[in-house]
């Protein structure tokens, strides 16, 4: 077994703590609510977040990271490997596919197009896409907030993982295929009535780009995100099969207890496109998520309508393509999770862009890594702290976190 490593650019003391395993229920907050004063942050416990880590590995992933990006300092934790061929060492350069967190970056340029006066909020998405979609009451505003009631074609797709994967890995969809597979169902509720996460709801996002735009949404995401920030490390290369430069390996487990994972780092992610296709690195995430908080990505009033957020469950909420989960030390942290094929993410950061965290685990259809992955959030945020073993209950996995398709148990 690869041993964990610990880094930072300043030396701290370290004692290792049990975790918490999951934040503790908060009050509901309605849609809209005026968040929290942001509190001072106790330092990140690097101990802790080694024995998370190693608990990930233990529970079935190969390798597993995490990036703390506090301002000054920079925290970084590994364990295991990036490639179970090679037996390399996984680090927190390497790059991965970020999966859902891809949906932060087409609500941005979706924002930045109504900042602009070229698309309004809560105007019907057949405005724009005529004839799409059935329900013309179905708005922009529904779509990046999960609540347009479009069925989710990945829960078909994916209903066995492997053979689904398999079957998709290297083909190429239009985004209208796509959408006509989601048409096929009936839909999940009426348009703003609930919320039911749906990777539709994305893929037209990027419909919605492409047409109020006339480019692709690689030039958007590149023009006004990858080349402002700075982030050298991220791409969108649909329908490329291929991570350039150092990667992890992502690893699908299988559906048959047993069975060994399979390696699906090469595919094309067609089936997500800009609900999901997005390669980056720990760093720029990071970069990223602390720039969209700190206002650098859109107008105050367009960060304010992505942070209108709706209660999922008793410590996620969900706004325009932005999560908010709430910790048990009481502080709220911004950002996303991303299930693709071979990858768990975990990408947050606090409400003043100061602190940001991106975890990642190279394997997926297992709930035990995805449950576990999620621990990372504690001692980043929250630091040093004792735990009784009452609080170390884990919650049920989130559907809305790891679409597509919900994990096996193990």
């Amino acid at each position: 077994m690869v041993s964990a490593k610990v880094s930072s650019s300043a030396v701290l003391a370290a004692v290792a703590l049990s975790l918490l395993a999951v934040p503790a229920q908060a009050a509901p907050t309605e849609a809209g609510a005026e968040p929290r004063p942001a509190a001072a942050l106790p330092a990140p416990d690097t101990a802790g977040m080694a024995a998370v880590l190693d608990a990930v590995v233990a529970k079935g992933a190969p390798g597993a990271l995490a990036r703390i990006d506090d301002g000054t300092k920079v925290y970084r934790t590994t364990h295991g490997v990036a490639d179970r061929t090679t037996g390399r060492a996984i680090t927190t350069g390497d790059r991965f596919r970020v999966g859902s967190v891809t949906k932060t970056f087409s609500a941005v340029v979706l924002l930045q197009l109504a900042d602009e006066g070229r698309l309004a909020l809560d105007a019907p998405v057949n405005r724009y896409l005529p004839g799409l979609l059935p329900d013309d009451r179905i708005t922009v505003r529904h779509v990046l907030g999960h609540r347009s009631g479009l069925y989710d074609y990945t829960d078909d797709m994916f209903a066995n993982s492997v053979s689904g994967f398999e079957s998709v890995r290297n083909k190429v969809f239009t985004y209208r295929q796509l959408v006509d597979l989601s048409l096929q169902k009936p839909r999940t509720n009426a348009p703003g009535a609930a919320y039911s996460y749906s990777n539709t709801n994305f893929v037209v996002a990027g419909m919605l780009i492409e047409r109020i735009t006339g480019h692709g949404v690689r030039a958007e995401y590149e023009d006004r995100i990858f080349k402002p920030l700075g982030l050298r490390d991220t791409f969108y290369l649909h329908p490329d099969t291929k991570i350039p430069g150092q990667h992890a390996h992502g690893y699908l487990t299988a559906d048959e207890a047993g069975a060994r994972q399979v390696d699906a780092t090469d595919q094309t992610v067609s089936w997500a496109q800009s609900a999901g296709a997005i390669i980056s690195t720990a760093r720029d995430l990071d970069t990223f998520y602390s720039a969209l908080l700190r206002g650098r990505l859109t107008s105050a009033s367009g960060l304010a309508e992505m942070e209108r957020f709706t209660r999922v469950n008793a410590t996620t909420s969900y706004g325009l393509g932005l999560r908010r989960r709430e910790l048990s030390c009481g502080i709220s942290v911004y950002g996303h999770t991303g299930a693709v094929q071979g990858y768990y993410t975990y990408a947050f950061t606090t409400e003043d862009g100061r602190r940001s965290l991106t975890a990642l685990a190279n394997a997926s259809n297992d709930s035990a890594v995805l449950n576990t992955l999620a621990e990372t959030l504690e001692p980043a945020f929250c630091g040093k702290r004792a735990a009784t073993a009452a609080a170390r209950t884990r919650t049920p996995v989130e559907r809305e976190d790891i679409a597509p398709a919900a994990p096996r148990e193990q």
